[in-house]
């Protein structure tokens, strides 16, 4: 798969068999439409196109909700599409001038003479070009101005699935990863650094790696602690994550996101592990002493392992 930054990549590109989106989570949803392509391209031919943005548009729509955070970052997107088979990516910049580009400068600019498209599989509620004035019948009525088709995934196959990238950043906020894992169609991650922290773990018989995420924009599950799968040095173990303030024994009020790797004792400062999140096993407490933590631990690692 090739990941470009600049629609003059596919200028030498043709009959390509392109979708839209931001694609935020790669959910099932979203997955029906790539295989959709997939199909298009096992049957004619071409190449796969999917068409995405950075930042995300509601980002530079709405500055004002600084609120907003991402399922998947637009690495993680990349890489997650890689697993369908699409030929090509394209990362555009999203910008308020692309923003107020017309509908039919947009179907000429970006879908005819840039993408080069044949075949346009969309999603029955797709929305573009300037105020939204774009949609479906826009699209149709212009398809044989511009020479491509237009395809149609109907309202009843996206609906039946009652998956939406919202719904699944609402079920992440409220901790319920059980359900978001059910409208992606894998688990939900996040991928870290492994930095230092205090230390303290390993002094009551639980060390605990310390995750740096780098992008402020990912989105992190409810305060508590988490059965999750651990991928480090393309391995994965078994583990509990607790993400929080710790409360016991921290006063600074930072959150900090923190793994104990069950049977594993090595020294990883600096690499980078993948997380995946399984299920939610309880709130965050303060303890009145170690003892007391310690304990809740032991109980917490035997409820992730029976999960």
């Amino acid at each position: 798969m090739e990941i470009h930054r600049h629609i003059s990549g596919f200028k030498s590109h043709s009959d390509s068999i392109v979708t839209i989106g931001t694609f935020d989570g790669v959910h099932l949803g979203h997955q029906k439409i790539i295989k959709r392509l997939v199909e298009l391209k096992k049957k004619n031919g071409g190449q796969t196109v999917i068409f995405t943005f950075d930042p995300h548009p509601r980002k530079i729509l709405f500055p004002e909700q600084r609120d907003l955070k991402l399922i998947t970052t637009t690495v993680e997107k990349c890489e997650l599409l890689k697993q369908y088979g699409i030929d090509h990516v394209l990362v555009f910049p999203f910008t308020r001038e692309f923003s107020q580009m017309n509908a039919v400068d947009y179907v000429s600019n970006i879908i005819s003479h840039g993408l080069k498209t044949k075949t346009l599989v969309i999603g029955y509620d797709h929305r573009f070009g300037s105020n939204r004035e774009g949609n479906i019948d826009t699209l149709k009525d212009l398809a044989s101005v511009y020479n491509f088709e237009v395809e149609e995934i109907p309202a009843q196959e996206i609906n039946q699935l009652s998956v939406s990238s919202t719904r699944i950043r609402k079920s992440l906020e409220d901790g319920d990863v059980q359900t978001a894992n059910e409208y992606l169609g894998y688990n939900f991650f996040i991928t870290g650094k492994v930095v230092k922290g205090k230390q303290l773990g390993r002094t009551i018989g639980f060390p605990t790696a310390n995750i740096y995420i780098s992008d402020r924009d990912k989105l992190v599950p409810k305060i508590g602690v988490y059965a999750v799968n651990v991928i480090l040095r393309e391995k994965m173990f078994k583990g509990m994550l607790n993400i929080g303030y710790n409360p016991t024994t921290d006063f600074d009020r930072s959150i900090k996101t923190e793994v104990n790797i069950f049977d594993f004792d090595q020294n990883i400062y600096g690499e980078t592990m993948k997380l995946e999140f399984v299920k939610r096993i309880r709130d965050e407490e303060k303890f009145a002493n170690l003892e007391e933590l310690k304990n809740a631990l032991a109980q917490d690692k035997i409820a992730c392992q029976n999960v």
